[in-house]
């Protein structure tokens, strides 16, 4: 089996193109169905696994299938995202076996990051893994890296400082706003939408005590069990662009395909605020804030692009920790390459497996037959049961007694040795 990963990110790729090509959670089952089925199709392979992770930072599609078919992964995905195969390549990078594998345990385990070390790109991993073995896209090969990429993970976060002091993006938001505003208790807050980036952002925020927090969601009932955690109010989302002007801070992260916040409902909020600043970080990819806002006098704001040099502050003092990481997964990536090299019909030793389960049932079956046909005429079922034993034992003998019997001194001795091994190795 061939392993190929195709992707772009944060250092690759720039925001409004990544969210050309990122993947709700919950429409994953029937993009991989297109995925595998395009890529199938024109790679000559029916029975190609897949899984696709999305995230604010990168999209990612691993495949797994008798042979690679890069190019018609790339057809595929410039196509969902509506550019042509030549742009989309200028800003991917396409892996394949070790390489491969190799990158898959670098994200699990937090070193492609934007946040180096960050753990929650972990917990989407797991996502996406379930969200394609839920859809039926994932066999033994991609199921056995993805595995093993969450145990590297996990050796490297017990083994190293590699999330020791690591500054989230909801962190960096918190630093970025205090340095706008120098009493963030006197501050008022909005959070649109309530999924896990917004979970995170809202509990920076909160241990800062600021005057006022309020949520905007498109489901009420998420908003409010979201909101009774940090004692706010909910609001509709279409009562967003009427009540902007009473929030100082403004921080969205949303699965909408288009924004938002535009750049008209943002000019009246500074009209109705008397042009007092605003602070607003856009954490969603697609963006959930018109970029024109940015242009505004007096509105600071921050994509998740924007706060990369924030969250990379710090990283040169966990180099060290990188090189130990990087030793794990080196060690990771050989063993994931060596079980996948057994599994190899050139160089694997199942085709060799298969061979001798099929041989020992076609003496099981010879055996059965026989016994069945003297069981039949009346012989006595322990002569039988006798009988069958035997046969089977001395057909799964007859070639190694054969051995033993055969060739030079040399040749005997390494028989004698192998047979000694397979046959009289004590129980454990």
């Amino acid at each position: 089996m061939a392993v190929w990963a195709l992707g772009l990110n944060h250092t690759t790729a720039p925001l409004d193109l990544r969210g050309r090509f990122a993947f709700a959670l919950d429409q994953i089952a029937p993009t991989l169905q297109s995925l595998r089925r395009s890529v199938g199709r024109g790679g000559g392979h029916p029975e190609v696994e897949a899984a696709i992770l999305s995230t604010c930072n990168r999209t990612e599609i691993y495949c797994a299938a008798a042979q690679p078919a890069l190019d018609h992964t790339v057809g595929w995905l410039a196509e969902s995202g509506g550019v042509s195969p030549a742009l989309l390549r200028a800003h991917t990078y396409a892996l394949t076996d070790d390489q491969a594998a190799r990158h898959a345990f670098r994200v699990a385990s937090g070193l492609d990051s934007m946040v180096l070390g960050e753990a929650q790109i972990l917990g989407q991993m797991k996502d996406a893994v379930r969200a394609a073995e839920t859809a039926g896209a994932l066999g033994s090969t991609l199921n056995q890296l993805f595995q093993r990429s969450f145990a590297v993970a996990k050796e490297v976060r017990s083994s190293t400082e590699i999330g020791a002091h690591s500054i989230s993006m909801a962190a960096a938001a918190v630093r970025l706003a205090g340095q706008l505003f120098e009493r963030l208790n006197e501050t008022r807050v909005l959070f649109v939408g309530a999924g896990e980036m917004i979970d995170l952002a809202a509990t920076h925020f909160a241990a800062r005590q600021p005057a006022k927090i309020a949520i905007a969601n498109r489901s009420l009932d998420r908003g409010e069990k979201l909101a009774a955690r940090f004692g706010a109010e909910v609001m509709r989302l279409a009562d967003l662009p009427g009540r902007l002007h009473e929030f100082d801070i403004v921080v969205s992260c949303t699965a909408s395909t288009l924004p938002l916040i535009g750049l008209g409902a943002v000019e009246r909020a500074l009209k109705a605020r008397k042009h007092r600043p605003m602070f607003m970080v856009d954490l969603a990819v697609p963006r959930d804030i018109e970029p024109e806002v940015k242009q505004l006098e007096d509105v600071y704001l921050y994509t998740v692009d924007d706060l990369a040099h924030v969250v990379r502050q710090g990283e040169a003092s966990r180099q060290a920790a990188v090189a130990e990481a990087e030793t794990i997964i080196d060690a990771g990536v050989q063993s994931f390459m060596h079980w996948l090299d057994q599994r190899s019909p050139t160089g694997g030793i199942v085709p060799l497996i298969q061979q001798l389960q099929a041989q020992t049932d076609v003496w099981r079956q010879a055996e059965l037959a026989r016994a069945r046909k003297l069981l039949a005429r009346g012989d006595d079922v322990e002569a039988v049961m006798e009988a069958l034993s035997r046969g089977l034992t001395q057909k799964m003998m007859h070639g190694a007694l054969a051995e033993l019997h055969a060739g030079d001194a040399q040749a005997r001795e390494q028989t004698a040795q192998a047979v000694s091994r397979l046959f009289l190795r004590k129980e454990r």
